[in-house]
């Protein structure tokens, strides 16, 4: 991501990634649209392409706002989905943890597991998506070490 930043800023070119603060804000307009077309009632499915799953993020967030305002009477949650956090946690390196944890946070994510010191350089830290699932992330000192003694293969 890095390499895209400094290419964009000597391109003169707008990055419209995740790294844009507004993305989110934006993409949450489908669902209200999409809610209003159905007279604010919450379908049990939508079905939408996966990708990096911005899509998904911005549709909860959008559930959640419209909840909060009295607009919709429950947020969407597939047929048959738990009412609580359900399912294995997978956990991703991340480079900086204190900041990917603030930043699922403030995309709407709910603490599961606060920044954990589990051994000499491994930490770890889990949040709720609106969906429920679990999403946990982790910083390896070590296994950042072995990409570099093997090239990352």
């Amino acid at each position: 991501m890095a390499r895209v930043k400094e290419v964009s800023k000597e391109l003169g070119i707008y990055l419209v990634n995740s790294v844009n603060p507004f993305r989110l804000e934006g993409q949450k307009t489908i669902m209200f649209r999409v809610l209003e077309g159905l007279g604010w009632q919450v379908p049990d499915w939508i079905v939408v392409p996966g990708g990096n799953l911005g899509n998904s993020s911005a549709f909860g967030k959008a559930f959640a706002e419209l909840h909060e305002l009295g607009l919709i009477d429950r947020r969407y949650a597939p047929a048959g989905a738990p009412t609580g956090p359900a399912g294995e946690v997978v956990f991703w390196h991340v480079d900086d943890l204190t900041a990917t944890v603030a930043r699922l946070l403030s995309l709407g994510a709910k603490e599961y597991e606060p920044i954990t010191e589990r051994g000499e350089g491994f930490v770890t830290a889990s949040v709720v998506d609106p969906f429920g699932n679990i999403l946990g992330v982790m910083y390896n000192a070590h296994y950042l070490e072995v990409l570099g003694k093997t090239g990352g293969v």
